[in-house]
């Protein structure tokens, strides 16, 4: 689950972050750990014998699950340590790595993540126990979101599916329909621009999660490993097609430079300075919690897409996932088998939790739910949509926690300059090649 601090702290570029995260792509991982082999078998017997794991999560949902799994395995007792987020959590669980030791048994892990702890060895191949088996009960794209190589690390505890949040009464009060293609949506941001220069369509002043998420929603698949080859073109025909917008809205100022995630951005959601924002199924709860005056105003729409047919793409979401070093790697699988196959995942819908397991985001107890604060929308219609339409075939790159942290140095001087999104694109690209050749990938 993506919270409000947590969400701020794991937007903002962390380089200390991204020089841990080195030794990761040289390929240390522990020499002594406990991954070993198992089966499925083996998970029902460490529940049964009980033992000791840790555990290092920032979702708000932990403690609630933590105690109705001990409640449900008294033999089990669960370590739960909050190592902060972003920067905090990853540095941490990198040192423990480099050490050999001092890790937890079970880490939360960002999707983007996954591949840079993954692919070094650090993670236990979950699918020796069986977990390859509930394919079916995940949405697609967040189950393509823990695997990495031919292995399975986490099973899927939330997603992201994007959609359009607008502010109900800025459109009616500029005459606008809501956009249902991108070209529709530049045309309502000139309009508003022009009645109202106070206003904007939206607030962008340069962030990597959402540029990986814009070009994903437009068919770009920019990143491609296999093993130690990696692929990376952002000139492709989907970053085209996004920067073809977005260069629009950026060269003619008609965004708001209004960094997210600040006191700034709640305050122009709530007073109406920003129209609609583009954001992930999560979003709701950061609403209510943190724009209380735009209670009532807001509503939920699809995505705007290229040809008006319905496409979206994943923004955020994580997995658990078990550390090779573990002593007892069979118990901590159990406990990511129950926090998000079993009994787990309904604590975390309580605490407003957007899941990745198909047979919630079919109950109708949950997608035909009504928002106060949507103005009695039933939101999660549109969300659970949304999570059947997201565009297959994307990959992050292997070191994609170093990539969001040069993202600013590059990208980010064309939001700056208020010119064309390739150049900083081609910076980027030209950046991350040479670092991942500096890492020992062969990158094309």
């Amino acid at each position: 689950m993506l919270i409000i601090n947590g969400r701020r702290s794991r937007r903002i570029a962390l380089v200390a972050a991204a020089l841990t995260a080195a030794s990761v792509l040289a390929g240390c991982g522990s020499d002594d750990g406990g991954g070993g082999g198992g089966t499925a078998a083996d998970l029902d017997a460490a529940l049964e014998e009980g033992g000791t794991i840790t555990y290092w999560t920032w979702t708000p949902s932990a403690e609630a699950q933590v105690a109705a799994f001990e409640d449900q395995y008294p033999k089990v007792e669960v370590k739960l340590v909050n190592a902060g987020t972003g920067n905090d959590h990853y540095t941490k669980l990198q040192n423990a790595i480099k050490a050999g030791s001092g890790g937890p048994d079970v880490a939360q892990v960002e999707y983007k993540a996954l591949p840079q702890f993954a692919l070094p060895g650090d993670l236990v191949d979950l699918s020796q126990y069986g977990f390859d088996e509930f394919e079916s009960d995940y949405t697609p794209s967040t189950w393509a979101s823990v695997q990495a190589g031919e292995g399975l690390y986490g099973l899927p505890q939330d997603s992201g599916p994007m959609a359009l949040f607008y502010n109900q009464q800025i459109f009616d009060e500029h005459k606008l329909e809501v956009p249902t293609t991108w070209d529709e949506y530049v045309e309502a941001a000139r309009t508003i621009k022009k009645e109202d220069p106070s206003q904007c369509i939206t607030n962008d002043s340069g962030d990597a999660g959402f540029t990986t998420s814009m070009i994903w929603q437009a068919g770009g698949t920019p990143f491609q490993a296999d093993g130690e080859n990696v692929t990376i073109d952002l000139q492709d025909e989907g970053t085209q097609k996004w920067t073809g917008v977005w260069n629009q809205l950026i060269e003619d100022e008609l965004v708001c430079t209004i960094p997210g995630w600040t006191e700034e951005w709640y305050k122009a959601l709530g007073d109406g300075t920003i129209a609609s924002i583009g954001l992930g199924a999560w979003a709701p709860g950061v609403f209510e919690q943190s724009v209380p005056d735009g209670a009532g105003k807001w509503r939920v729409a699809p995505m705007p897409t290229y040809d008006g047919q319905p496409a979206t793409a994943e923004n955020g979401g994580s997995t658990q996932s078990v550390l090779e070093q573990s002593k007892n790697p069979a118990l901590a699988a159990a406990f990511v088998r129950w926090l998000n196959h079993d009994e787990g995942v309904e604590p975390f819908l309580e605490s407003g939790g957007f899941p990745a397991t198909v047979a919630d985001l079919q109950d109708p107890a949950f997608v035909d739910k009504k928002s106060d604060y949507f103005g009695g929308q039933q939101v999660n219609q549109v969300l659970t949509e949304a999570a059947t339409q997201v565009v297959e075939g994307w990959q992050y790159l292997p070191y994609q926690l170093y990539a969001d942290t040069i993202y600013g140095d590059t990208v980010g001087k064309s939001y700056q300059t208020h010119t064309a999104l390739e150049d900083g694109l081609a910076a980027w690209q030209e950046a991350l090649v040479k670092y991942g050749d500096e890492q020992g990938f062969s990158v094309n």
